[in-house]
């Protein structure tokens, strides 16, 4: 390991690698703006004509979530912590089958652009309104953040201009969001995974030279308690056992790959359901390759600095930093590599700030401009998908800009993104699956989720679990070489001091050591529980099974067609229980025979239900 004088600093080739995976982003949403003759309609534009095919929207899943956080934060934490976040990968196999057996037949079969759409079609338009807005909120407040937060790691480590990285990204994005939709978000993506994996590769092939082997990291990594691969610990306050990850884990994934906007705008736009279907189990591959990667990135940072912690010597300032250290450490001899690295983690942001700026537009467009300006032709609705688009590349640039001044608050933003996602998942649960569910029951699960997940989220902030709950690994600064130091070290081989918003722990409340020590990985799982119990409550008590449903907004025994020979037959006969089901009739055909473009987009079902909808919802008398 150098010390700290002599670790690498950026060069003129690190800078233009940089821009070359810039201006390659750019150049595919110029070429996506007018390919096929450009984006001449919103349906175009947002859900890129809905002829997407499965392996580059699976890449796409794949990096849309994998941000510059992942790239940044998973190996430290494995560095920190050992290897059990690689339980994770049970986690994505679970939500990848439920997202794609319970949540995608339903949006698909609907036709919808906005997942939001859904919850007027099976409630009512206020449900619509607070399901928006909600996620407008939650998703700018994390893009702000995810554009932010790397770009200052990386600039506090490799001296890369901070604003210049945040513009640059924020420009960036908007400028091929705007120009080319989903499909430019599409095929950047799928460019941006293969940066991903390049970056990865580059540290770990030259860890492992570093180190003589992958014996030897491995070895390293037994010794020092960093192949802590299982934990059964069943109390929720411990940060990460095997029970927090696997549940907690899969109700936080599931919120993402089932019912947010950002991902499932790009298995619907997917030409047949078999290609939507094929797109998320071939993205799973792509999420277990992201983990492994960063997993072993973690690993190797161990072996290197099993006896020099940078963060302990205050090389660092804060853990994220520890990956771009590690990075210019080993890479400092090779010009370019270091680029590629920094590419690599500007491009988990890209992936995200793209994905979400699409998004973004997609639910204004569906659920604030179209219901109230119908008169619009689809050319003009183009255009104010493109202007969305824009103005929302705007906005997350400057909520960048509001997250370097939120210091302390910064862990709390981000925390936002699972107490919103779990309520929200909830209240889909409730649609999809409690046919005896009203608007009622709906909209009192929601806030009521929402209500319990802010408060033990915000608790958790203002009063920081204590660290046995997490459990960090010693690490040591025995091996260190600080000659080049003017400064007095006095060393240790404990974790640097964990700071609380509260100076002094005998002021906290009884609930500070319980329930606001909750892991962080179940704030969506209450929120999702409070919002389904609730909901379930508040509409049988309001005459939910009183009603008449559209069985096209509900889960089927018939969207399990290839398992009917599991079906009782008494399920098929009796499937909405005591709630009256419209059009109650099979299916024409199986949805899994190929007849050229059959997304139902093309048979104006969505018109045909929206046309209906006073008469499918509501409470009956």
């Amino acid at each position: 390991m150098a010390s700290p004088g002599d670790i690498g600093s950026f060069t003129v080739w690190d800078y233009l690698v940089f821009a070359l995976m810039l201006l390659i982003s750019a150049v595919i949403g110029i070429y996506y703006a007018f390919a096929g003759g450009g984006q001449k309609t919103s349906k175009d534009f947002l859900m890129g004509g809905r002829s997407m095919t499965a392996v580059p929207v699976a890449l796409s899943l794949t990096a849309s979530f994998m941000s510059a956080v992942t790239v940044l934060g998973t190996p430290a934490e494995v560095y920190r912590f050992g290897s059990m976040f690689s339980i994770f990968a049970i986690t994505y196999a679970l939500v990848v089958v439920v997202s794609s057996e319970v949540f995608l037949p339903v949006f698909y079969r609907l036709g919808i652009t906005s997942t939001y759409e859904y919850l007027e079609l099976r409630f009512n338009k206020l449900v619509r309104l607070l399901g928006t807005i909600l996620f407008i909120i939650q998703t700018i407040l994390y893009t702000g953040i995810v554009i932010y937060a790397p770009a200052l790691a990386l600039n506090q480590v490799t001296g890369f201009d901070l604003w210049g990285a945040v513009v640059a990204t924020g420009v960036v994005c908007t400028f091929y969001c705007t120009l080319g939709g989903l499909k430019a978000v599409v095929w950047t993506d799928v460019f941006q995974v293969g940066i991903m994996v390049a970056g990865f590769s580059s540290v770990i092939i030259r860890a492992v030279v570093v180190q003589g082997g992958i014996g030897p990291i491995l070895n390293d990594s037994y010794y020092g308690d960093r192949l802590n691969f299982w934990d059964f610990n069943p109390s929720p306050l411990q940060r990460h056992s095997f029970w927090t990850i696997i549940v907690g884990g899969s109700f936080t994934w599931a919120g993402i790959y089932g019912v947010n906007q950002s991902q499932v705008q790009r298995y619907i736009a997917c030409k047949t359901r078999f290609q939507a279907k094929m797109s998320l189990y071939v993205n799973l591959l792509g999420l277990w390759a992201i983990l492994s990667c960063a997993v072993l990135s973690g690993l190797a940072m161990f072996s290197i600095y099993k006896d020099c912690d940078p963060w302990t010597a205050k090389f660092v300032s804060a853990p994220d930093q520890l990956m771009p250290y590690l990075a210019l450490d080993i890479l400092r001899d090779y010009p370019g590599l270091p680029g590629l690295f920094v590419s690599c983690a500007y491009s988990g942001t890209l992936s995200t700030v793209s994905s979400s700026i699409n998004a973004l537009a997609a639910v204004t467009v569906e659920d604030l401009v179209k219901p109230y300006c119908k008169s619009l032709s689809e050319t003009k609705m183009s255009w104010i998908s493109k202007g969305a688009s824009f103005l929302y590349g705007a906005i997350c640039i400057a909520m960048a800009a509001l997250a370097s001044l939120m210091g302390g608050l910064l862990q709390a933003a981000l925390s936002i993104f699972g107490i919103v996602g779990g309520p929200l998942l909830g209240l889909f649960s409730l649609g999809i699956l409690f046919p005896f569910c009203n608007s009622i029951g709906a909209v009192a699960g929601l806030l009521s989720g929402f209500a319990i997940s802010l408060w033990v989220g915000v608790g958790s902030q203002i009063y920081p679990p204590q660290p046995w709950s997490s459990l960090p690994k010693p690490l040591s600064i025995a091996g260190c070489n600080f000659s080049t130091i003017e400064t007095n070290w006095t060393f240790t081989t404990e974790m640097p001091p964990i700071t609380s918003f509260i100076p002094d722990a005998q002021v906290r409340p009884e609930l500070a050591d319980s329930w606001y020590s909750l892991s962080y990985l179940y704030f969506s799982t209450i929120g999702t529980i409070v919002a389904i119990v609730v909901g379930v409550i508040v509409s049988l008590v309001t005459g939910g099974l009183k009603q008449n449903i559209n069985r096209d907004c509900l889960l089927t025994a018939e969207d399990f067609s290839y398992l009917k020979v599991l079906i009782p037959q008494r399920w098929k006969e009796n499937e909405a229980g005591k709630v009256k089901v419209t059009n109650w009739k099979p299916r024409d055909s199986d949805p899994y025979v190929e007849k050229g473009t059959d997304n139902p987009a093309f048979n104006h079902l969505e018109m045909n239900v929206t046309e209906n909808i006073d008469k499918i919802n509501g409470i009956i008398a």
